[in-house]
């Protein structure tokens, strides 16, 4: 299994943050989806100084490159403009 951590901010437009929370609903299902699959490894949302959500942190894992290609597709928040920003890279959970 390959892991990965996601780092994404979202876009700072004045609509950025009520875009967020209409798309989260359906950003939790497919995260549920994740989890129920085993791919999901943990996540959550990034915070300003503010507590206001910026951004999000997962962490994944998928047997090949192209099932990642696949949850890029069809996440929620990449494909409704939530995240400007996609910073994916490989990591190894520390077996701990």
């Amino acid at each position: 299994m390959n892991q990965y951590v996601v780092t994404a901010y979202d876009y700072t437009d004045a609509d950025a943050l009520q875009r967020r929370m209409n798309v989260r609903p359906h950003h939790f299902d497919g995260a549920r989806e994740l989890k129920a699959s085993g791919n999901f490894i943990a996540g959550g949302a990034i915070l300003n100084t503010e507590g206001k959500m910026i951004g999000s942190v997962m962490m994944l894992q998928f047997e090949t490159e192209e099932e990642l290609e696949a949850w890029k597709q069809r996440e929620p928040y990449i494909t409704q403009k939530v995240w400007e920003t996609v910073d994916v890279k490989p990591f190894r959970l520390a077996d701990i």
